[in-house]
């Protein structure tokens, strides 16, 4: 069974960045889209940004262009979000997970598995 686990997150100052790290478990990860997700209390899960198999392809939430960059090494079967600017409404749990396609990547439905996820938390 595929397992994912998250790392790399923490507390920081607005403004500052930091890079998430994302690793599966499993021989078929290259064949997969990526996503990351964050939630924050009392509110639904968001889809963040994705990736596809090769990694030529990426999505992102319009909250988060231009500051936040999804990658993939397929060698070492992580993603990464590398994640700058932040603001304090990025803080949140985020979470990565896997999907088969990027039909639809926006909806956490079409994910399966989840990570635990990593806390960021952005200080004003």
């Amino acid at each position: 069974q595929v397992q994912l686990v998250e790392s790399g997150g923490g507390l920081v100052q607005a403004g500052g960045s930091l890079r998430l790290s994302c690793a599966a478990s499993g021989r078929t990860f290259s064949a997969y889209f990526m996503g990351w997700f964050r939630q924050a209390p009392g509110k639904e899960r968001e889809f963040v940004a994705g990736i596809n198999g090769n990694g030529d392809r990426t999505l992102y939430a319009d909250s988060v262009k231009g500051r936040f960059t999804i990658s993939r090494d397929n060698a070492k079967n992580t993603v990464y979000l590398q994640m700058n600017s932040l603001k304090t409404e990025d803080t949140a749990l985020y979470l990565c997970a896997r999907a088969p396609s990027s039909y639809d990547y926006y909806r956490a439905s079409r994910y399966d598995p989840w990570g635990q996820g990593t806390q960021v938390t952005v200080s004003s």
